[in-house]
């Protein structure tokens, strides 16, 4: 009979709020090929120049502000992930990390121990389809299943960006706030260079030709992390009942020259306050931990 286990898979974190944990960290994060989509030696170029000697330090003070008695929010928070979903299924479960530890090929391989196991469902903690998240975590649990012959099928649960599920639970958790006196939403989504959102069109005329590209039906919505993000937002709107003009959309953590999807979080709040806005929600759904 067929045994299934369950493998939960996030970004990843420093070991420690230390540089060296950080600097570790990061090159193995900023050299995936899937993160800056650039040459190997480009992309050594940038991380080692510009990257590598100064941002370590600075991110390290600011994992030190976050950082818990019980380690890192994000190893912490998924774990007791794991453990709600554990007490859901009997299924054997594991959560992994993209980057830093445990790993994606410690955690499969742990699961494999049990000659039974011939189906691993794959699960990336991501609502919405980019390379840089999904693409990359599903090709290391491909590379880790071929380099160590394990005999399983990998089914990959697919971007849950609308599902009723998910948009309830975005709902509820923001409930609290959405009960304050407020002017304003903004939903804040980590942004992507627009270069990984055009080529995944396969169309060439479709992704960011038009500015209702995203509203207008289309096979390209498949991989399209805009897209996505806007759909999540008008799910999330329409079942908290907000007014059409109470919200708006931006991205934050930009990296480097090239151009990104806007507007910037940055830019947009500077444009509310000049509207007038003095009470902000920001809320941050492109990422479930």
């Amino acid at each position: 009979m067929t045994k299934r286990a369950v493998l939960l898979a996030n970004l990843g974190s420093p070991d420690a709020p230390e540089t060296r944990a950080v600097r570790r960290y990061l090159n193995q994060f900023l050299m995936d090929r899937y993160v800056i989509q650039l040459p190997w030696l480009l992309r050594r170029l940038i991380v080692s120049l510009f990257v590598l000697p100064s941002r370590p330090s600075a991110s390290a003070e600011a994992y030190q502000s976050v950082w818990m008695d019980e380690g890192s929010p994000l190893i912490v928070l998924s774990d007791k992930l794991k453990q709600a979903v554990q007490q859901k299924t009997d299924l054997p479960l594991e959560m992994a990390m993209r980057y830093g530890n445990p790993s994606i090929e410690k955690q499969l391989l742990k699961l494999c121990r049990d000659p039974d196991i011939s189906e691993v469902l794959f699960v990336a903690l991501y609502p919405h389809f980019a390379d840089s998240t999904i693409t990359t975590a599903v090709a290391e649990a491909e590379r880790v299943i071929a380099s160590h012959q394990l005999d399983i099928k990998l089914t990959i649960i697919e971007p849950f960006y609308d599902h009723p599920g998910y948009i309830n639970a975005l709902v509820e958790s923001a409930q609290p706030y959405l009960e304050q006196d407020y002017d304003h939403i903004l939903f804040s989504y980590h942004g992507l260079p627009e270069s990984h959102i055009t080529k995944l069109d396969k169309s060439g005329s479709h992704c960011l030709q038009k500015p209702d590209c995203c509203q207008l039906p289309h096979p390209a919505h498949k991989t399209c992390y805009r897209h996505q993000v806007m759909r999540t937002t008008q799910c999330f709107a329409e079942q908290a009942g907000l007014p059409e003009d109470g919200y708006s959309v931006a991205f934050q953590s930009r990296l480097g020259r090239a151009k990104w999807l806007g507007p910037s979080t940055e830019d947009s709040l500077k444009a509310l306050a000049r509207q007038g806005v003095k009470k902000v929600l920001v809320i941050c759904p492109a990422f479930v931990t």
